[in-house]
């Protein structure tokens, strides 16, 4: 854990606090969304898109793998229940993405302002 901390801190070394926070949220959000193989793709999508750093957003998407599997059955219930019950593997991989946009995603918005807050102080001192 202590070598992938480093490499995080190798990556972001220059960035503002607002990056930071921006490629530890985004990344966590899109490493947490519950269709295998998808992550990779959207945060190199994010990566472009938002003018972040790629290997930095990467490694955050990596480390949010166990996040990801974790809350695959939650997002799945909570998509169940939010936007009615599928049956069959489509419907499950609709509820889980049904589910991790009613979890994962305001989650990201409290932990980029979160962090973002948290960050700026910390440089300011």
């Amino acid at each position: 854990m202590r070598e992938i901390a480093s490499k995080l801190a190798a990556a972001t070394v220059g960035l503002s606090p607002h990056k930071i926070a921006l490629i530890v949220a985004v990344g966590l959000v899109l490493g947490a969304f519950p269709v295998y193989g998808c992550p990779t793709i959207l945060c190199g999508l994010a990566a472009f898109a938002l003018r972040l750093n790629l290997p930095a957003l990467q490694l955050v998407n990596q480390m949010a793998t166990p996040v990801q599997i974790a809350l695959l059955l939650p997002c799945t219930r909570t998509g169940s229940w939010v936007f009615g019950y599928r049956a069959g593997f489509g419907g499950a991989v609709w509820n889980a993405v049904g589910g991790w946009l009613c979890i994962c995603v305001p989650m990201g918005v409290l932990l980029y302002f979160t962090l973002g807050y948290v960050l700026r102080r910390s440089t300011s001192h």
